[in-house]
């Protein structure tokens, strides 16, 4: 299996994380303070330098008001690198 950083999917993840902020209308600081985290961590995630676990990606999904399921199954229609 090969890594995942870098992959079509996961840039797929980062461009799906990133529209859905900017729908919300969150600055990558402000998601960060939802978070709990600092904003350098929302910009390592969004710049591609760190992957999402499962876990931080339903936070994300509920922070940023989409269903996970439907994130996760336009994930899934992307043709692996």
């Amino acid at each position: 299996m090969s890594k995942s950083l870098g992959s079509a999917r996961h840039r797929a993840l980062i461009s799906l994380l990133i529209e859905r902020r900017e729908k919300a209308g969150l600055t990558q600081a402000a998601l960060a303070e939802r978070l709990g985290e600092y904003q350098s961590f929302v910009a390592r995630l969004e710049s591609g330098q760190r992957r999402v676990d499962v876990v931080e990606f339903l936070k994300l999904a509920e922070i940023l008001g989409f269903d996970p399921k439907d994130g996760l199954e336009e994930l899934g229609k992307i043709d692996c690198d």
